[in-house]
């Protein structure tokens, strides 16, 4: 069956660095957008970045991110990762991996950035 698993949550403070990994499985995962969202405490889940499947990989992302994270692909490893540098307390939220369509969830990985 189709599965995204989130992984590479945790606890850093401000200003440091987490690498979250999206492991695909029961797709042909090449073929689709794959995108990162992320949901803070008593809000929404928002859009983070999207990563297209053309041969120069266009990403794209929220503004609030631009410069300091970064999403690319493994199409032979069907994985998506999302290095995140710089990091605010306010990037603090449960970060999910979708692909186009958002008919597929992970079950999220956590990010927590405090001192």
């Amino acid at each position: 069956q189709v599965q995204l698993v989130e992984s590479g949550g945790g606890l850093v403070q401000p200003g440091g660095s987490l690498r979250l990994t999206c492991a695909a499985s029961g797709f042909t995962f090449s073929d689709y957008v794959m995108k990162w969202y992320r949901q803070a405490p008593g809000k929404e889940r928002d859009w983070v970045a999207s990563i297209f499947t053309t041969a120069d990989t266009l990403t794209i992302y929220t503004d609030s991110v631009k410069g300091r994270f970064t999403i690319s692909r493994d199409n032979a490893k069907n994985t998506l990762y999302l290095q995140m540098n710089s990091l605010k307390p306010e990037d603090t939220a449960l970060y999910y991996c979708t692909r186009a369509g958002n008919d597929v969830w992970g079950q999220g990985t956590q990010v927590t950035v405090s001192s």
